[in-house]
């Protein structure tokens, strides 16, 4: 049998290849050059320079599974493309052959039973404009160019989080092809194992061409952004600290710093209210309150659709630019973190990078930790962490570090200066091979039986069992995102590279395709063992490691505490010097173009 491996990515791809792909597949969705295929090879972030040996344009679940018997017959490493959005590019592998969904985009609306069938290259976008139609939404990331499929696998928070959990949360059953080519449907009933798997393990299991959605009848929010100047952040990050402990399931509020159209640094605040409109809208209700914590710049907030929502989150990180991504989770925002990060900001090297912090609440922190993959159930928030630049002064690769550029050392330092206020893990669709020590802690308690599940996931009839699957720690996306990409081993990034040593050695085994891909990006999973989530503080200068409680006794009130009506009481906000004002969001994207 023939091996194909990175090593020969600039190789031409083997006749015998091509024409076992083109006997089931037209050979115009075979691409190995030509305008196609360069526009194929186009991803989210310009700075993945990957170039595979052969695109299959998937049509069909068929295709899939045809591409995926090749790979296994002829060696090829093998990847999933979904909606393009990982920032490593784990899409693509170097002389390999590549699955590419982006066709499969339809999106198919039960309106009785509230559910959408939506295929594996769907874009969240995709999903939310066909729901919106019939007054329905599906729960997302905060980005509609991230991959739907993706964005599930791999747990998936978002605005809607504390009503309805994560995106995982809300998979009702999937159509997958196994390594071995074949196809099964799994939902609670059939093949659990691996349905339990697909909600939060990440793309390792197989591709998942088709998925069926919990759907929610909440096509309008009450959303928008309201931005404060940096030298506000101390108030306002203690004031929304007290909220969001207290927020009621309909509130989910992300915050973060983001440079201002004039270049300096502002704390964004981005609220997202699920309940009833007219409650969230009301001069004294929970997201206008929002505006009353210092003076800020801009305020634009009120009643718009969710589909309007994740397009102004697309047009304020376009693809096209270089970028790099890492991930932290902390309990909270305050103290030594809230400097840490407050520094970071005003040290911005670019003004299209972003600190977001995505707060888990609610809906989500109520299923048991064992009862889905998701490695993390009790609060908390997950940090993103984006360094985005344009042209090429930005010297290191996608998920680089090499130092040569001070985008990628800017974000090094502030993913290392968190480490030691860090619970452990990260979310895993913003997790990449520079990072294993948190990949390895991402799964938590449910990582032995991720382990077997994968084993089983990829054992064919005829041969012994394969060795893990490939995908990434599981991306998808959210900003960045990515789509079922998993099946057959898991790159190094992906499950712990060291399995306990209980489980059976999986045997010899002939070659298999390593499977990569972005099937599983933009949702979020961690882990905490022994009912303890506090990491152990490491010593800084001039920092202090918070303390392991969630609130330290004697603390002030939420500002926001929701009475018997569901609105929300104000607290007196401190007054601050009067500041320009920012006249729309729309002055921020086109500062940031």
């Amino acid at each position: 049998m023939q091996s194909y491996t990175d090593a020969h990515a600039d190789d031409a791809v083997s006749t015998a290849l091509l024409a076992e792909l083109r006997s089931h597949i037209p050979a115009d969705r075979v691409l190995t050059n030509g305008p196609q295929y360069t526009q194929a090879v186009a991803l989210f972030n310009a700075a993945v320079d990957i170039r595979p040996s052969v695109i299959v344009r998937c049509a069909t679940t068929a295709d899939v599974q045809a591409g995926v018997r090749a790979s296994r017959h002829h060696g090829v490493p093998l990847s999933v493309r979904g909606g393009g959005h990982d920032f490593w590019g784990r899409a693509f592998r170097p002389g390999g052959l590549v699955l590419d969904l982006t066709d499969m985009r339809e999106v198919q609306i039960d309106i009785h039973h509230r559910f959408a069938t939506v295929g594996g290259g769907a874009l969240s976008s995709d999903v939310v404009s066909a729901a919106e139609r019939v007054g329905l939404t599906a729960v997302t990331g905060t980005a509609g160019a991230v991959g739907m499929v993706g964005l599930t696998l791999g747990g998936g928070y978002g605005p809607l989080i504390g009503q309805f959990g994560l995106a995982a949360d809300n998979l009702l059953s999937a159509d997958v092809v196994l390594a071995d080519g074949s196809r099964v449907n799994t939902d609670a009933e059939n093949h659990p194992d691996l349905f339990w798997a697909l909600r939060g393990g990440g793309g390792n299991f197989g591709v998942v061409t088709s998925a069926r959605i919990r759907l929610h009848p909440v096509p309008t929010v009450v959303s928008g952004t309201i931005l404060y100047p940096v030298a506000q952040s101390a108030g306002v990050l203690a004031g929304l600290g007290e909220i969001l402990q207290g927020c009621p399931d309909e509130l989910t509020v992300d915050v973060g710093f983001l440079p201002g159209p004039d270049g300096e640094p502002t704390v964004y605040v981005a609220p997202t209210w699920s309940g009833d409109l007219e409650v969230g809208n009301a001069e004294n209700g929970p997201v206008r309150t929002l505006a009353g914590l210092g003076t800020p710049v801009l305020t634009e907030v009120g009643p718009v659709a969710r589909s309007a929502a994740l397009a102004a989150t697309d047009a304020m990180f376009p693809p096209g630019r270089m970028g790099a991504i890492r991930t932290r989770t902390v309990q909270s925002v305050s103290g030594s973190i809230a400097t840490v990060l407050d520094r970071a900001a005003q040290e911005f090297t670019s003004p299209f990078s972003a600190i977001v912090w995505h707060p888990f609440h609610g809906a989500a922190t109520r299923p048991p930790i064992g009862s889905t993959a998701f490695g993390r159930r009790e609060p908390h928030l997950m940090v993103e962490l984006i360094s985005m630049w344009e042209g090429s002064d930005g010297k290191g690769n996608a998920g680089g570090g090499d130092g040569k550029s001070p985008h990628l050392r800017w974000l090094e330092e502030l993913h290392a200066a968190l480490e030691p206020f860090s619970l452990p893990g990260g979310y895993v669709n913003f997790l990449g091979p520079e990072t294993p020590d948190q990949v390895a802690d991402s799964y938590g308690p449910n990582t032995e039986r991720l382990l077997a599940v994968n084993l089983r996931s990829t054992r064919t009839s005829s041969s012994p069992p394969h060795r893990s699957l490939s995908g990434p720690p599981t991306p998808v996306p959210n900003l960045c995102e990515a789509q079922p990409t998993s099946l057959l081993q898991p790159p190094e990034a992906s499950l712990p590279a060291k399995p306990p040593h209980r489980l059976p050695h999986p045997g010899p085994a002939p070659p298999t395709p390593a499977l990569r891909g972005e099937q599983g990006r933009d949702g979020h999973s961690h882990h905490c063992y022994g009912g303890t989530a506090a990491a152990s503080p490491r010593s800084q200068p001039g920092l202090t490691p918070p303390p392991t409680a969630s609130a330290s006794p004697g603390s002030s009130p939420s500002p926001l505490t929701r009475g018997t009506t569901g609105r929300v009481r104000r607290r007196t906000p401190p007054s601050y010097p009067r500041v320009v004002r920012v006249r729309s969001l729309t002055q921020i994207i086109e500062a940031r173009r």
